[in-house]
């Protein structure tokens, strides 16, 4: 494989996970829209809204950090929040404030699956310092 190949090949592995963090986002926002207006469902919707839509733009501005200790952090920070993310869905799931709960259950996966990829490019960027 080319230089070249390698290179588009890597860019796509970026934007396809930056694809899918706004993915991700957009369903938050949907299980956001779907909790109860009540003082409950007001309050996990906007904690919710701000830890599960903050990974995408932190995603993103971690493309353009301007060194590898700033990509580590921005990475870092996009961690956080989606284990923070994970603790408010698991509310969400256990309290039943959403029927049918299996629309959490996929979305519980996702997370799994986004905290994975970002712990494991934290780790690798920490070894090519």
């Amino acid at each position: 494989m080319s230089k070249k190949e390698m290179f588009k090949e890597s860019n796509q592995k970026k934007f396809d996970l930056q694809d899918r963090f706004i993915d991700y986002s957009v369903r938050i926002i949907r299980v956001s829209e779907k909790l109860p207006r009540t003082n409950t469902g007001n309050h996990i919707s906007l904690q919710i809204l701000r830890s599960g839509t903050s990974p995408a733009a932190n995603y993103g501005e971690a493309q353009s950090a301007e060194s590898r200790v700033d990509f580590i952090h921005k990475l870092k920070i996009a961690l956080k929040e989606l284990r923070e993310t994970e603790i408010w869905l698991e509310v969400i799931d256990r309290a039943k404030l959403i029927c049918p709960t299996n629309r959490i259950a996929s979305l519980l996966k996702e997370t799994d699956e986004l905290i994975s990829i970002l712990f494991k490019s934290i780790n690798t960027a920490k070894k090519n310092k």
